[in-house]
């Protein structure tokens, strides 16, 4: 691992060759707008087009991004995971690589990392690309989720900025079906909200699918 980082940006990828590039700009630009030295670590879940090719032609270009490949296909949260296990910085912020969780909001989360906050998690405030259908079964799902839990996860993402001490206690849970939004919540720390509008994707397919 690199030393003295200050930000790890963590970003999982599947089959995003279409906007990765685009996206990446954007994210460059916010890094370098950072109050300190940051990494960028892209986690390529087992991608079957170019976006492995993409990422090599970045790690060679750029000496802030470093790439985990994974065997194959394990999933968003497997990926992310695998993300926080490589992390090096003081404060660890993840978001997907679709352009849905706009880069341009991470200043945002590190500023109230500097107030003293150990987790800053995100909260959709509305979402320009979500259908009738797929609102409504993903405020199902998180109704069941606080009335089984008591947790309230509502329009929440992994959009998130852990400060390193959180990330440990967070990597201390290592389930094979994980859903780290819950165990975020779980592990306790100075926590707060920021909102968040979610943006359209512009290029390529979800990956996520009703299952």
């Amino acid at each position: 691992m690199p030393d003295n980082i200050t930000f790890s940006i963590v970003v999982p990828v599947f089959n995003e060759q279409q906007g990765l590039e685009k996206f990446h700009a954007r994210l460059l630009a916010v890094a370098d707008q950072l109050d300190g030295r940051a990494e960028i670590l892209y986690v390529n879940d087992g991608s079957s087009d170019a976006t492995g090719e993409i990422l090599s032609r970045l790690t060679a270009t750029e000496p802030r991004v470093r790439v985990v490949e994974l065997s194959r296909n394990f999933g968003h949260q497997a990926a992310l995971t695998a993300g926080y296990d490589h992390a090096a910085g003081e404060a660890i912020i993840s978001l997907d690589g679709d352009g849905q969780h706009p880069p341009e909001v991470i200043p945002q989360l590190v500023a109230r990392w500097r107030e003293g906050f150990e987790v800053v998690y995100t909260v959709r405030s509305r979402s320009q690309e979500l259908g009738t259908l797929q609102r409504l079964l993903s405020h199902g799902f998180y109704r069941l989720n606080r009335m089984i839990t008591g947790v309230d996860l509502m329009d929440q993402a992994d959009f998130r900025l852990l400060d390193r001490r959180a990330l440990t206690a967070l990597l201390a849970y290592r389930e094979q079906g994980r859903f780290l939004r819950g165990l975020v919540r779980q592990i306790g720390f100075r926590q707060v909200g920021v909102e968040y509008v979610a943006q359209p994707r512009k290029d390529g397919a979800c990956g996520y699918r009703l299952s």
